[in-house]
């Protein structure tokens, strides 16, 4: 066989802003080389190894799975400052599946248990996991070459004798490198070469490639300049030098190593031993325990028909004819197990009165519906079971499960008590660097000025749920981008780079849902780690690597998503009992409640889910909903493509007659949605029952529809209309069908979601329309981590008569609470914990002491009374400053009484304490504080505490005064933000919350500012011309008008401010 070169040690973009190298545009490149196989080998990581396994697969290149490992100085335990923070490089590589096996848990335990600064192994750890892989003993980094380059050429043998005494002589070699521009590794090449013959130790040639092409040098240095933070300009950061770590061929490589060729052989002798044949895309149930004797199917089927007296059905032939339909289905395909799972996650959530609802096509399964895991009846709705699973279709079930999200963690936590923790852990998933990122890191990483980067990345269109923008695309549409790359070099030289940066991955991160199962310990299947940004364990490989769906590794994906309205709903339904002593039962209310239409028709919808919203709003009140049908059918229409249908939706609610079916074996598909399509399910239905489609092809319809490809939807629409032909139908009115179904099927819902959803949504509005004052405290309960939701509820409130009080000392509980005046009117408290500064230890422990020993009656009292260690000047200032302690004085007496209430509280714990030994059982009256006379609080000083402590104003807002005149201005601060697009002009008046200056890059003063209205704040970015000019209006509780352009970075709203001026 012609000698070949393969690269051996390799880093792709998973090598976390190191590697710039694709997989996909690795493994061509190796194709195009005529290299028969290539290795990654990644930073102490395996994110890529599944990625990178099928695409060599499917290009005829032999994959070899390996990792650049961190060896720990002394054992992966030890983790001492300026000691353990030493580590050394090692190349693994897999050679057969038990070598596979052993690099995921040799990365796992780096992870779990070594990691200090890196994923950490030891040799402890190399002894017990050697099998099936070949060592090569590392980079420059490699504590051989380490000795070597000390010059302890005696240290470096032991090592290496190690190494080989670990993996086996025929399983170690010493590796060397090319990089002559790297100060010492020649003399280290040279010493590896005599210790190779010295040891009897075959060499190796590698190349530590980084970047496929020498023309990526320059966008490998800028990348390096992301990850670190600096810019290129930079002399003492991180960098590769001058030397070349790209992807070269196999010329090169003899070339290079032409003193050593026995190293390029050797590349092909370990090629020539690697065997890994991984078993992918087969899904892996977990282990569901059942008594002995009883299997699966037997366990499913009881469950299903105890739920029908659950659910309240009646036990006749279309409920078990249906039931026994979708057993067949499910059992055949060998997915009782999962069903059993999910129906007992969600047995545990109704038990722990845990809110749950699931999404997606799940709902059409009756199954579903009487074991619990789904809320709607499939009967009632006309949902079908085939469009969630049919006998043609191949891929395993997803049910999609919704949790309350303060409770989601509780669920998580039942599954690992439940199949043991070390088979449960969530997904990883990859954040890659955008079109617009890529352009804003790679401008500051070049030394550019902030609104360089900012002024490019904001000419690239956003790019839209499953079409991601890219610089190319953004090139062709927009001109004006086109041409600054034409005639401004450093805009050129920024584009080209971020296009060779785009698409890398930049960060590992928790996935928002999935949690995988498996069925022994986890990391049989996939390498594992801590989340960045917590402790939790997560997966290495992405839902794309681990489940079945896309050829993974064949776990099944559970996914657990937390909604904030199901924590609102259940909050809501224990206050009620709390207060009225009624039991809602919320998955059986009335789904015909006046009250709640009434609301809707009204457009009160704010607190919502799903039906919020103007553009919402202003349909609800068009249509006048009075069915559930009218809220799922919302639910479906309001999203781009099917709103079109809103306004024929509503004219037929309102006009029956106009309710018409382009072909009568339609009316059967539509009657609940007023004869227009609504739903995917309709499109679907419409494709079996009038075209002669199979579920298998309307499922392929679906997709080639979503995927919009022009060739595979000219097909689909032939087949389409002669489908609609032969089954009887012109051919006019067949391409009228087409053309009907065509636009709409790409975004449209499916039923069984809208149902789902649409429940939820109906269950919201029946608890705001019947029991206003609980919801709308369990909302602020809910959003408390969020000042502008809070804002918007109170502003709510407002409207619904309900009033919002700050905090009290004697009515206020940890959240926010109902309270009634001595009318016995309702009214919402501000709960402790919301206040800033004060800590809920000590929130606790004041109400824990009113509880037991009665409200507080005096400030003496309250100082008396309250012992904890943490009553201190932060947090007494805080409550007196936020209004909770009004009726025990007047703020700015108490605040100006501080040191003394302090300096008293201590005194008094000595005196209860003195006492409590020397007069115990005798009544003695206690001293009382005296207050010192200081002026009291003004208006302005107490609204600036309460927005300081709260995050809001509570007693009034700096603004009333001008009320009335922002009031009569077309455009608010939310309004803007819901309706004003990327460079519109705006016009915002409102008062300065925050003013952050910055000292730009040219050395300048530019301003970042936070500016509210009634309805909300949003930022303001001020660059320096206009800030030398207006910098004394705006300063914070500066009331201004801002005139400027609306900017959209990273989901979040801003004003680009070209004139300010001061609001009169």
């Amino acid at each position: 066989m012609e000698l070949k070169f393969i690269h051996l040690h390799t880093h792709s973009h998973y090598s976390l802003l190191d590697g710039l190298s694709k997989v996909d545009e690795m493994v061509k490149l190796a194709k195009k080389y005529e290299m028969p196989a290539l290795a990654i080998t990644d930073h102490g990581n395996m994110y890529g190894a599944i990625d990178f396994y099928k695409t060599a697969k499917s290009h005829g290149v032999k994959p070899i799975i390996g990792v650049e490992a961190y060896i720990a100085e002394r054992t992966r335990h030890d983790k001492e400052p300026g000691i353990d923070a030493r580590r050394y490089h090692l190349t693994l590589l897999a050679y057969n599946n038990i070598g596979y096996h052993n690099l995921i848990k040799l990365v796992t335990l780096a992870n779990l248990e070594g990691y200090y600064y890196k994923p950490r192994m030891d040799k402890g750890l190399l002894r017990q996991y050697h099998e099936g892989i070949i060592c090569l003993s590392g980079c420059f980094g490699g504590e051989v070459s380490r000795a070597l380059a000390q010059r302890n050429d005696e240290k470096a043998e032991a090592i290496a004798l190690e190494h080989q005494e670990i993996f086996g002589k025929e399983n170690y070699f010493l590796e060397i490198m090319h990089h002559p521009n790297v100060g010492g590794i020649e003399e280290v090449r040279k010493k590896l070469i005599a210790l190779s013959k010295k040891l009897d130790i075959p060499l190796v040639a590698t190349q530590d490639s980084h970047y496929l092409s020498a023309d990526d040098h320059k966008a490998q240095d800028t990348l390096l300049a992301v990850q670190t933070g600096t810019d290129t300009k930079d002399e003492s950061r991180l960098t590769f030098g001058a030397d070349d770590f790209s992807f070269i061929d196999t010329k090169k490589a003899l070339e290079y190593f032409k003193d050593t060729p026995e190293a390029v052989t050797n590349t092909m002798k370990i090629a020539d031993r690697v065997n890994i044949e991984l078993e992918l895309g087969k899904w892996v149930m977990p282990k569901y325990e059942l008594p002995e004797g009883v299997s699966p199917l037997d366990a499913l089927r009881k469950l299903a028909y105890d739920g029908i007296s659950f659910r309240g059905l009646q036990k006749i032939d279309a409920v078990t004819d249906r039931i026994e339909y979708e057993l067949k289905i499910i059992d055949d395909k060998g997915y009782t197990p999962y069903f059993l799972v999910v129906a007992d996650l969600l047995a545990y959530a109704r038990k722990q009165k845990i809110y749950a609802t699931t999404r997606g096509s799940a709902g059409g399964s009756l199954v579903s519906y009487l074991t619990g895991v789904t809320t709607v009846d499939p009967l009632l709705y006309k949902l079908p079971f085939e469009r969630f699973l049919n006998p043609e279709r191949p891929k395993a079930p997803d049910i999609d499960m919704d949790f309350a999200d303060n409770r989601r963690d509780e669920m998580i936590e039942y599954v690992k008590q439940k199949y043991g923790e070390d088979r449960v852990a969530q997904i990883g998933t990859f954040g890659t660097m955008m079109a617009r990122g890529a352009v804003r890191d790679v401008a500051r990483a070049l030394g550019h000025p902030y609104a360089v980067g900012d002024r490019l990345s904001n000419l690239i269109p956003m790019g839209s749920q499953g079409f991601p923008m890219t610089i190319d695309h953004a090139l062709d549409m927009v001109p004006e981008l086109k041409e600054m790359c034409k005639k401004e070099p450093e805009t050129k030289e920024i584009i080209d780079l971020a296009k060779k940066l785009e698409g890398c991955v930049r960060h590992i991160s928790v996935h928002a849902a999935g949690v995988v199962i498996a069925p022994s310990t986890l990391s049989d299947w996939a390498p594992l780690q801590h989340d960045p940004k917590g402790g939790k364990v997560i997966t290495q490989y992405d839902m794309y690597s681990m489940t079945d769906e896309y050829g993974g590794v064949g776990l099944l994906k559970f996914d657990f998503l937390g909604i904030r309205n199901l924590a609102i709903l259940g909050d809501a339904v224990r206050l009620v009992k709390k207060i009225y002593d009624i039991d809602i039962d919320i998955e059986n209310i009335p789904l015909d409640d006046p009250k709640t239409f009434a609301m809707l028709a009204k457009g009160e919808t704010m607190g919502l889910f799903q039906l919020n919203g103007a553009g919402m709003t202003r349909y609800l009140k068009e249509l006048k909903p009075t069915s559930i049908h009218d809220i799922n059918a919302m639910v479906a229409l309001y999203r781009p493509g099917p709103m079109e249908k809103i306004p024929d939706y509503i004219e037929r609610k309102h006009n029956p007659k106009l309710v018409t079916y382009l072909d009568p074996r339609m009316a059967d598909i539509l009657d609940q949605s007023r004869g227009v399509i609504t739903y995917q399910d309709d499109v679907l239905l419409i494709a079996i029952k009038i075209a002669g489609y199979s579920w298998l092809e309307a499922d392929v319809l679906r997709k080639a529809m979503g995927k919009k490809i022009p060739k595979e939807m000219a097909a689909q629409e032939e087949k389409f209309i002669s489908g609609c032909i032969d089954k009887g139908m012109k051919p006019e009115k067949a391409m009228e069908l087409w053309k009907l179904i065509e636009p709409f099927a790409a975004y449209g819902f499916n039923k069984a979601h809208a149902a789902s959803y649409g429940k939820v949504a109906y269950q919201t509005a029946y608890m705001k329309a019947n029991f206003p004052v609980p919801y709308m405290t369990a909302i602020m309960t809910a959003e408390s981590g969020d000042v502008e939701k809070v804002a918007e509820t109170i502003t709510e409130c407002e409207r619904m008569g309900i009033k919002v009080l700050p905090p009290n000392v004697n009515e206020s509980f940890g959240d926010f609470t109902i309270v009634k005046n001595e009318n016995e009117v309702e009214q919402i408290r501000f709960g402790l914990y919301s206040v800033k500064n004060l800590g809920t230890d000590i929130a606790q422990s004041i109400i824990d002491e009113r509880k037991r020993g009665g409200k507080y009656e005096t400030f003496t009292d309250f100082l008396t009374r309250v012992k904890h260690k943490n009553l201190n000047k932060k947090s007494l200032e805080s409550l007196v400053k936020c209004g909770a302690m009004d009726e025990m004085g007047e703020r700015g007496s108490l605040l100006g009484n501080t040191e003394d209430a302090l300096a008293f509280n201590r005194g008094i714990s000595n005196v209860n304490s003195n006492q409590d030994s020397l007069f115990g059982g005798m009544d003695t009256a206690l001293p009382s504080i005296r207050l010192k006379d200081y002026p009291p609080a003004t208006k302005a000083e107490k609204l600036s505490w309460e927005k300081e402590l709260l995050g809001l104003y509570i007693s009034g807002h700096p603004l009333d005064e001008w009320r009335d005149k922002l009031d009569k201005r077309e455009m608010s601060i939310k309004k803007i933000r819901e309706s004003l697009k990327e460079g519109m002009l705006a016009v915002v008046a409102g008062i300065v919350h925050e003013s952050k200056e910055i000292i730009t890059k040219s050395n300048e003063k530019m301003v970042f500012l936070k500016i509210a209205d009634f309805t909300g704040e949003m930022e303001a970015v001020v660059f320096p011309k206009i800030y030398r000019d207006a910098k004394e209006l705006l300063q914070p509780d500066k009331c201004v008008v801002l005139r400027g352009r609306i900017s959209e970075r990273n989901g979040q709203t801003s004003i680009i401010v070209e004139e300010v001026k001061e609001l009169k």
